[in-house]
């Protein structure tokens, strides 16, 4: 599930050396928000510890 944001700025890198501006910016925003999202969700998991 993490390699999906990095697949996605890889794209968007791809995108930009190819010339395609508007795919490269759509894939770089989808993949911050993606990263950003996944973020939320780990930083706000609690974790289940029993000592």
């Amino acid at each position: 599930m993490m390699v999906l944001p990095f697949v996605g700025f890889a794209g968007s890198a791809a995108a930009i050396l190819s010339g395609r501006r508007g795919v490269a910016l759509g894939l770089w925003v989808v993949s911050l928000i993606g990263t950003l999202a996944l973020f939320a969700a780990h930083a706000t998991a609690t974790l289940q510890l029993n000592f």
